[in-house]
C-alpha cells in the first residue's frame, strides 16, 4: 500500500474515532463549565473520564498531525523547508 493511501485511510479513521469523543468533550466541558474547583477535579478524578479525554487528546494530536503534514508536503515545494516543518 502506498504511503499517501495510508496517510489517508489513517485520517479518516482518527476523525471518525474523534467525532463521538468530541461530542463527549463538549457535552462534559458544558457541564462542568459553572461548577468549583473541586466538582471538576472530581470530574477528572473518575476513571472513564481520564480515559475518555487522553484518548481525545492523543489522537486529536495524531489527526493533527496527519493534516498538517498533509499541507506542509501541498504547500511546501522546497523538499529541505518540507522536511523540516514535518518533523
Amino acid at each position: 500500500m502506498h504511503s499517501s493511501t495510508k496517510k489517508w485511510i489513517l485520517t479518516k479513521v482518527s476523525s471518525i474515532i474523534l467525532i463521538p469523543l468530541m461530542i463527549w468533550f463538549l457535552v462534559s466541558f458544558v457541564s462542568i463549565y459553572d461548577k468549583s474547583y473541586l466538582e471538576i477535579i472530581e470530574f477528572f478524578s473518575n476513571k472513564m473520564s481520564k480515559v475518555l479525554f487522553l484518548l481525545l487528546v492523543v489522537i486529536a494530536s495524531f489527526f493533527y498531525k496527519l493534516t498538517i503534514s498533509e499541507i506542509f508536503e501541498d504547500y511546501l515545494h522546497d523538499e529541505r523547508t518540507k522536511n523540516v516543518a514535518n518533523k
